[in-house]
């Protein structure tokens, strides 16, 4: 990512180091939420949502085993640990990457009170394209609605990455946006946003805002085949999920249609070969 590209989260982890409770946290930084907000979000909720989120993927996309708290996780963009803290309840080591150090410490308070801390590595990932993990080292790794906000580039270098991480016979589980009509406005209107960003005075109080950090976060969108065409020789059982409503058919992989699925996302589910 560019500077300007990180500004947005970078900001809005100093926002979250200056806000002293999580229910704050989650009630006025617009960076980061599960698309509920208002006055009366707790982090309570916030974190519910992730646990139910986990427990619906793991079991969709047949993440889980009798093993489970032998194996390692890692994800991809935790944020301040909404879907963390249920991923240190099911495996037995998680790895939690994102951008921002500042949002990271909050994400390991986020388990400290809702999961198991002792499970908990984090990582960040400060060049927004680059995982600081050795090969072969986890089992699953997993990303919800991070690889959409990054450029191209770094999206398809996350998702090499992640492929990296993971031994052989291990998953991977990957959320990515498609282009849509609606680009046409949204992505120029995110740059200009990110822009904004830069002025001292004024991102602070952007990032408190939901609409304008829900602009903010509109980048690159990739099309199931420009993902799988680069990695596909490292990959074995390959299946895109995908809204019934879209009719992208991706070349090298097996679709798999579930109404769950945002239309304008889908997500790659492969075994590391």
């Amino acid at each position: 990512m560019s500077r300007r590209s990180h500004l947005p989260w970078t900001v809005a982890g100093r926002v979250s180091e200056q806000t002293t409770a999580g229910d704050d946290v989650v009630r006025q930084t617009g960076w980061v939420f599960n698309n509920v907000t208002g006055g009366s979000l707790t982090i309570d909720e916030f974190v519910a949502s992730g646990d139910d989120e986990v427990t619906g993927y793991l079991a969709l996309f047949g993440l889980q085993s009798d093993d489970d708290e032998c194996k390692t996780i890692v994800e991809v963009g935790a944020g301040i640990g909404r879907m963390t803290a249920a991923f240190t309840r099911a495996f037995g080591s998680v790895i939690a990457c994102d951008l921002d150090a500042g949002l990271l410490e909050r994400c390991r308070e986020t388990v400290s009170r809702f999961g198991k801390v002792d499970r908990l590595q984090t990582i960040q990932v400060a060049d927004g394209r680059t995982l600081d993990l050795p090969p072969n080292i986890a089992d699953i790794a997993f990303s919800y609605i991070t690889l959409q906000h990054c450029t191209a580039d770094e999206a398809l270098s996350l998702v090499a990455e992640a492929i990296r991480v993971v031994r052989p016979g291990g998953k991977i589980a990957l959320n990515l946006r498609m282009r849509s009509t609606t680009d046409a406005v949204l992505v120029p209107a995110g740059y200009l946003v990110r822009g904004l960003f830069r002025l001292r005075l004024l991102g602070p109080l952007l990032a408190r805002q939901r609409s304008v950090s829900r602009i903010g976060w509109q980048m690159e969108r990739l099309h199931p085949d420009e993902v799988i065409g680069p990695v596909s020789a490292l990959l074995a059982d390959i299946t895109v999920w995908m809204n019934p409503s879209s009719g992208v058919r991706p070349r090298g992989a097996t679709r798999t249609d579930f109404a769950g699925v945002n239309r304008h996302h889908w997500w790659l589910i492969a075994t590391v070969s």
